[in-house]
């Protein structure tokens, strides 16, 4: 039973926290945000951990709230992962651990589809070399456009065209095999904040 009664407000309560934003680790998600003309709102946003350490924090923004990644990847409209790095890391590093989760939850045939986008998405952390705490990205979906990659403010690529990598993409969070898994709970709205350590990679 309390467990049931604890499930019961989660929900009002994530949903609470979206209305109002949500700030973690010192990082501001807006209630809403503006991508190609169309406003989205925040669907969830939480902390990846890597052990017991703080690595980054993750918001998703749609044009409607979503609470499966079915419902998700079916969303109409633009579409926004925004990224807060809250430690510095080797940007080479993590665009390979993006690209290990992104095989890791998608089929062989959506990955092969993926290739080319992994490749930009490579070649855009390469060029950085380094992420260091506070830099930001935001990764947005612009229908007729593609995927196109924000770091600090400034695009940092032509559009990646293939819908399939977009798709890819958000199942390194959002996955059977998530970077991790109360992140994953958090990015679906269904926790306020997904502060908790999980098992991914990512």
């Amino acid at each position: 039973m309390k467990a049931a009664a604890a499930a019961a407000l989660v929900l009002p309560l994530a949903a609470h926290a979206q209305a109002q934003g949500i700030e973690l680790a010192g990082v501001k998600y807006e209630p809403t945000a503006q991508v190609a003309n169309t406003k989205l709102v925040l669907n969830g946003a939480g902390i990846r951990y890597k052990a017991i350490f703080k690595v980054y924090t993750a918001g998703l923004y749609l044009t409607a709230k979503a609470t499966t990644p079915e419902t998700v990847l079916a969303t109409p409209g633009p579409r926004r992962m925004h990224i807060t790095m809250l430690r510095d890391i080797d940007a080479n590093e993590l665009g390979k651990l993006f690209t290990r989760g992104m095989e890791q939850n998608t089929s062989r045939d959506d990955f092969m589809k993926s290739i080319a986008g992994t490749i930009k998405l490579s070649e855009v952390f390469s060029a950085k070399k380094k992420l260091v705490a506070g830099d930001s990205f935001f990764v947005d979906w612009i229908p007729g456009q593609g995927t196109v990659i924000v770091v600090n403010g400034k695009p940092a690529n032509e559009p990646i065209k293939e819908p399939e990598f977009y798709s890819s993409l958000l199942k390194i969070w959002l996955g059977h095999a998530p970077a991790d898994s109360m992140l994953k709970d958090a990015l679906l709205g269904k926790q306020a904040s997904g502060n908790g350590a999980g098992a991914g990679n990512n």
